[in-house]
Protein backbone atom coordinates (compact mmCIF):
# COMPACT_ATOMS: atom_id res chain seq x y z
CA UNK A 1 0.00 0.00 0.00
CA UNK A 2 1.17 3.45 -0.94
CA UNK A 3 -0.03 6.44 1.68
CA UNK A 4 -0.30 10.13 0.88
CA UNK A 5 -2.30 12.90 2.61
CA UNK A 6 -2.13 10.32 5.32
CA UNK A 7 -4.97 8.32 3.27
CA UNK A 8 -4.18 4.56 2.35
CA UNK A 9 -4.83 3.10 -0.72
CA UNK A 10 -3.71 0.27 -3.02
CA UNK A 11 -0.83 0.43 -5.99
CA UNK A 12 -2.54 0.59 -9.00
CA UNK A 13 -5.60 2.89 -8.02
CA UNK A 14 -6.42 5.34 -10.24
CA UNK A 15 -5.14 8.02 -8.16
CA UNK A 16 -1.41 6.15 -8.63
CA UNK A 17 -1.68 4.75 -11.67
CA UNK A 18 -4.38 3.62 -13.74
CA UNK A 19 -4.95 -0.08 -14.82
CA UNK A 20 -3.93 0.81 -18.24
CA UNK A 21 -0.57 2.18 -16.86
CA UNK A 22 -0.06 -1.32 -15.97
CA UNK A 23 -0.55 -3.00 -19.42
CA UNK A 24 1.21 -0.03 -21.40
CA UNK A 25 4.22 -1.09 -19.44
CA UNK A 26 4.12 -4.55 -19.73
CA UNK A 27 2.86 -4.37 -23.51
CA UNK A 28 5.91 -2.32 -23.67
CA UNK A 29 8.24 -4.29 -21.95
CA UNK A 30 7.48 -7.03 -24.54
CA UNK A 31 7.69 -4.67 -27.59
CA UNK A 32 4.29 -6.37 -28.38
CA UNK A 33 1.20 -3.74 -29.40
CA UNK A 34 -2.63 -3.65 -28.53
CA UNK A 35 -6.51 -2.25 -30.16
CA UNK A 36 -9.38 -1.77 -29.11
CA UNK A 37 -13.11 -2.68 -29.79
CA UNK A 38 -15.93 -1.03 -28.07
CA UNK A 39 -19.52 -1.55 -27.99
CA UNK A 40 -21.05 -0.42 -24.81
CA UNK A 41 -17.62 1.39 -23.26
CA UNK A 42 -17.98 3.70 -26.75
CA UNK A 43 -14.39 5.21 -26.82
CA UNK A 44 -13.82 4.85 -22.68
CA UNK A 45 -11.15 2.02 -23.23
CA UNK A 46 -9.15 4.15 -26.08
CA UNK A 47 -9.75 7.13 -23.85
CA UNK A 48 -8.16 5.32 -20.62
CA UNK A 49 -5.05 3.94 -23.00
CA UNK A 50 -4.21 6.65 -25.00
CA UNK A 51 -3.94 9.19 -21.05
CA UNK A 52 -1.06 7.22 -20.66
CA UNK A 53 2.63 8.70 -22.01
CA UNK A 54 4.37 6.88 -23.89
CA UNK A 55 1.99 4.64 -25.83
CA UNK A 56 2.02 5.39 -29.34
CA UNK A 57 4.83 2.37 -29.24
CA UNK A 58 1.87 0.35 -28.02
CA UNK A 59 -1.52 1.56 -29.06
CA UNK A 60 -2.26 0.50 -32.64
CA UNK A 61 -5.80 2.00 -32.62
CA UNK A 62 -9.43 0.94 -32.29
CA UNK A 63 -13.18 0.70 -33.25
CA UNK A 64 -16.25 2.11 -31.56
CA UNK A 65 -19.35 -0.18 -33.02
CA UNK A 66 -22.31 0.93 -31.20
CA UNK A 67 -24.31 -0.34 -33.97
CA UNK A 68 -24.78 -4.23 -34.58
CA UNK A 69 -24.06 -4.30 -38.37
CA UNK A 70 -21.11 -2.60 -37.32
CA UNK A 71 -19.61 -4.95 -35.80
CA UNK A 72 -19.37 -7.53 -38.76
CA UNK A 73 -18.99 -4.63 -41.01
CA UNK A 74 -15.41 -3.02 -39.59
CA UNK A 75 -14.92 -5.56 -36.59
CA UNK A 76 -15.16 -8.90 -38.84
CA UNK A 77 -17.76 -10.27 -36.54
CA UNK A 78 -19.65 -12.91 -37.99
CA UNK A 79 -23.53 -11.63 -39.49
CA UNK A 80 -24.78 -14.85 -38.66
CA UNK A 81 -23.28 -15.02 -35.17
CA UNK A 82 -24.87 -11.79 -34.70
CA UNK A 83 -28.52 -12.76 -36.37
CA UNK A 84 -28.55 -15.85 -33.87
CA UNK A 85 -27.32 -14.52 -30.48
CA UNK A 86 -27.20 -10.28 -30.90
CA UNK A 87 -24.57 -8.40 -30.01
CA UNK A 88 -24.03 -9.31 -26.05
CA UNK A 89 -22.58 -12.90 -26.16
CA UNK A 90 -19.20 -14.19 -25.07
CA UNK A 91 -18.67 -15.22 -28.38
CA UNK A 92 -19.21 -11.99 -30.44
CA UNK A 93 -17.12 -10.52 -27.52
CA UNK A 94 -14.15 -13.05 -28.48
CA UNK A 95 -14.93 -12.30 -32.38
CA UNK A 96 -14.33 -8.48 -31.68
CA UNK A 97 -11.33 -8.97 -29.56
CA UNK A 98 -9.99 -10.84 -32.60
CA UNK A 99 -11.22 -8.66 -35.11
CA UNK A 100 -9.90 -5.55 -33.59
CA UNK A 101 -6.85 -7.69 -33.34
CA UNK A 102 -6.37 -8.56 -36.66
CA UNK A 103 -7.94 -5.16 -38.40
CA UNK A 104 -5.33 -2.70 -35.81
CA UNK A 105 -2.81 -5.56 -36.95
CA UNK A 106 -1.99 -5.26 -33.33
CA UNK A 107 -0.45 -8.48 -30.89
CA UNK A 108 -3.39 -8.08 -28.77
CA UNK A 109 -7.21 -7.19 -29.32
CA UNK A 110 -9.39 -6.09 -26.32
CA UNK A 111 -13.15 -5.80 -26.59
CA UNK A 112 -16.10 -4.85 -24.91
CA UNK A 113 -19.82 -5.22 -25.48
CA UNK A 114 -22.80 -5.57 -23.09
CA UNK A 115 -25.71 -3.66 -21.66
CA UNK A 116 -25.34 -0.42 -19.86
CA UNK A 117 -28.76 0.25 -19.22
CA UNK A 118 -31.05 2.23 -18.68
CA UNK A 119 -33.23 -0.32 -20.14
CA UNK A 120 -32.39 -4.21 -21.29
CA UNK A 121 -31.62 -5.22 -24.50
CA UNK A 122 -33.24 -7.90 -26.60
CA UNK A 123 -33.94 -9.92 -23.57
CA UNK A 124 -30.45 -9.24 -21.86
CA UNK A 125 -30.33 -7.62 -18.51
CA UNK A 126 -29.12 -4.04 -17.62
CA UNK A 127 -25.39 -4.83 -16.48
CA UNK A 128 -24.66 -8.01 -18.30
CA UNK A 129 -21.25 -7.11 -19.48
CA UNK A 130 -18.63 -9.50 -21.40
CA UNK A 131 -15.01 -8.02 -21.65
CA UNK A 132 -12.38 -10.33 -23.84
CA UNK A 133 -9.07 -10.41 -24.81
CA UNK A 134 -7.07 -12.23 -28.18
CA UNK A 135 -3.46 -12.18 -28.11
CA UNK A 136 -0.71 -14.28 -29.42
CA UNK A 137 -1.33 -17.74 -27.65
CA UNK A 138 -5.27 -17.28 -27.67
CA UNK A 139 -7.95 -15.18 -26.28
CA UNK A 140 -10.60 -15.31 -23.03
CA UNK A 141 -13.83 -13.66 -22.52
CA UNK A 142 -14.99 -12.84 -18.93
CA UNK A 143 -18.55 -11.96 -17.76
CA UNK A 144 -19.44 -9.35 -15.85
CA UNK A 145 -22.77 -9.08 -13.67
CA UNK A 146 -22.52 -5.51 -12.53
CA UNK A 147 -25.07 -3.27 -10.34
CA UNK A 148 -25.40 0.53 -10.61
CA UNK A 149 -26.15 3.01 -13.27
CA UNK A 150 -24.48 3.67 -16.78
CA UNK A 151 -22.29 5.65 -16.14
CA UNK A 152 -20.59 2.84 -13.45
CA UNK A 153 -21.26 -0.15 -15.95
CA UNK A 154 -19.51 1.28 -18.51
CA UNK A 155 -16.28 2.39 -16.39
CA UNK A 156 -16.10 -1.06 -14.65
CA UNK A 157 -16.43 -2.82 -18.04
CA UNK A 158 -13.12 -0.70 -19.01
CA UNK A 159 -11.60 -1.66 -15.85
CA UNK A 160 -12.47 -5.10 -15.95
CA UNK A 161 -11.63 -5.67 -19.03
CA UNK A 162 -7.33 -4.04 -18.49
CA UNK A 163 -7.44 -6.09 -15.98
CA UNK A 164 -8.33 -9.08 -17.78
CA UNK A 165 -5.37 -8.17 -20.41
CA UNK A 166 -2.81 -7.52 -17.47
CA UNK A 167 -3.72 -11.34 -16.72
CA UNK A 168 -3.03 -12.39 -19.57
CA UNK A 169 0.06 -10.69 -20.58
CA UNK A 170 1.71 -12.09 -17.00
CA UNK A 171 0.37 -15.68 -17.78
CA UNK A 172 2.80 -15.04 -21.12
CA UNK A 173 5.47 -13.67 -19.52
CA UNK A 174 5.21 -16.63 -17.20
CA UNK A 175 4.84 -19.03 -20.11
CA UNK A 176 8.23 -17.14 -21.97
CA UNK A 177 9.91 -17.50 -18.33
CA UNK A 178 9.14 -21.41 -18.43
CA UNK A 179 10.22 -21.57 -22.07
CA UNK A 180 13.45 -19.71 -21.91
CA UNK A 181 14.16 -21.75 -17.93
CA UNK A 182 13.84 -24.94 -20.37
CA UNK A 183 15.67 -24.42 -22.70
CA UNK A 184 18.33 -23.46 -20.66
CA UNK A 185 18.50 -26.19 -18.85
CA UNK A 186 18.46 -28.57 -21.50
CA UNK A 187 21.46 -26.38 -23.41
CA UNK A 188 23.40 -27.26 -19.67
CA UNK A 189 22.29 -31.07 -19.89
CA UNK A 190 23.63 -30.81 -23.86
CA UNK A 191 26.78 -29.34 -22.51
CA UNK A 192 27.20 -31.70 -19.47
CA UNK A 193 26.71 -35.00 -22.07
CA UNK A 194 29.38 -33.46 -24.40
CA UNK A 195 31.66 -32.80 -21.97
CA UNK A 196 31.32 -35.63 -20.23
CA UNK A 197 31.86 -37.43 -24.07
CA UNK A 198 35.46 -36.05 -23.60
CA UNK A 199 36.80 -37.14 -20.93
Amino acid sequence: MERKEGRERPVGSPEVGSPAAGVVHSLSQRHETLATVESLSGGLLAASIVEIAGVSGVYQGGLVVYATDLKAELAGVPAELLAERGPVDPDVAAALAEGGRKRCRADWGLATTGVAGPEPQDGKPVGLVYVAVAGPNGGEVRQLDLDGGRDHVRSTAVTEALRLLAERIHAADAADADAAEAAGTGSAAEAGTAGAGRR
